[in-house]
């Protein structure tokens, strides 16, 4: 069984998955502590089967970790029906207001001049990293913008939200779980103070739909802090994983230089390619059975979506990378009631960061081998050097 923590696995785990479908759908990682499902059909069932769900359990010891917590628990992500319910409900008719359609014009204008931004550095310095000039500073800009929160605000957001998502790793060294609890207030606390400065003084922006709703004050905080974060971690690892694997697949690239039009296969193909979420967990309300496999009430099991989305039996040669490949079926925004809530918003970011790379740098390429992030659920690359 793989070891999450091995950097030659965590370079290229694709080959270890391909071994573990051709044994079986479903397997036992004793040191993850649950079953994992390796093919599309098994993973596509833990995240569909209403008998598998997402039970949150508090980070312990609990009194250090009350704003960790807190955030979860108030979250639709780690809620089940009725909680579930409710809160997505509340959300989807605040995102079902225009908001996502009317950003389309503004995230163009902001992957332009992020592009434009790129282009600059890469003229004065000879190269400039693709990921602090446009896949992270752009969905915080769009979610900041949602939301209604001071674009300004946007570097802080992001080392809140890169802080709190390593607890989302396994055997985090102490140091770091007590930097993601201070993360997780300092965000809490500034969402608050934003919050009631928004409810004194409403506008037309998603946080003010929020607070105008029957949710409570912590599920309005948990709420503004999931989309921050969702939106900024898949969106910033989508653009630099698939921009990587564009520039390592020359052909496709240029593909892609030539067909503007490609950018919504393009989108879908790099998520399936090289999935920014690896891992996501549901834990067995009752006795269920997956693909054969007896998982008992109270044990876990993880769709790994990177397996799935390599699964030959759905995916004609699925170690390719085809961005015109449809359909493409793949699990890389989940699936059931947890379907991720952004996923129109995360496709209209990576098309227009697409097409603004394309469009006014089609000479680019990598100055270096970027070096990936050493964590395994999150997937992602520290920095992404480019050059013309």
């Amino acid at each position: 069984m793989f070891d999450p923590r091995d950097p030659r696995f965590l370079a290229d785990p694709y080959p270890v998955f391909a071994e573990l479908r051709s044994r079986g759908p479903v397997h036992r990682h004793d040191g993850l502590g649950l079953f994992v499902a390796v093919s599309h059909a098994s993973a596509s069932a833990v995240l569909r089967d209403r008998r598998l769900g997402r039970l949150w359990q508090d980070a312990t010891p609990v009194e250090q970790f009350a704003s960790f917590n807190m955030l979860h628990r108030n979250s639709l992500l780690e809620n089940e029906p009725p909680a579930h319910t409710r809160l997505r409900r509340l959300v989807s008719s605040a995102f079902a207001r225009g908001h996502v359609e009317r950003l389309r014009p503004a995230v163009e204008a902001l992957a332009d001049r992020m592009v434009a931004t790129l282009a600059d550095r890469i003229a004065e310095d000879g190269q400039a990293d693709l990921l602090e000039h446009l896949a992270q500073p752009l969905p915080v800009a769009v979610i900041a913008e949602l939301l209604g929160v001071p674009e300004d605000d946007g570097p802080m957001l992001v080392a809140w939200s890169n802080a709190i998502v390593k607890m989302y790793e396994y055997g985090l060294p102490e140091p770091q779980r007590r930097e993601a609890e201070t993360a997780a207030t300092e965000f809490a606390d500034y969402l608050r103070a934003l919050a009631d400065h928004r409810a004194a003084h409403p506008g037309d922006d998603l946080l003010s739909h929020l607070i105008a709703s029957d949710l409570t004050g912590d599920e309005v905080v948990a709420t503004a802090v999931l989309l921050l974060m969702a939106g900024h971690e898949a969106t910033v690892n989508v653009i630099g994983n698939g921009v990587h694997a564009l520039l390592t697949h020359r052909d496709q690239w240029e593909r892609l230089v030539r067909d503007p039009s490609l950018a919504g296969t393009a989108t879908e193909e790099l998520i399936r390619y090289d999935s920014p979420l690896q891992l996501f967990e549901r834990t067995a309300t009752t006795d269920v059975e997956i693909a054969g496999h007896r998982v008992a009430e109270g044990e876990k099991i993880a769709a790994l979506l990177g397996a799935a989305a390599r699964d030959p039996e759905v995916f004609d040669a699925p170690d390719t990378l085809d961005i015109g490949r449809s359909p493409n079926p793949h699990l890389g925004f989940g699936g059931g009631v947890h379907y991720c809530l952004g996923a129109p918003l995360a496709r209209i970011e990576i098309a227009a960061a697409l097409t603004a790379l394309t469009r006014r740098l089609p000479e680019l390429r990598e100055a270096e081998t970027p070096p990936r992030r050493a964590e395994f659920v999150i997937r992602g690359l520290d920095r992404l050097s480019v050059t013309t």
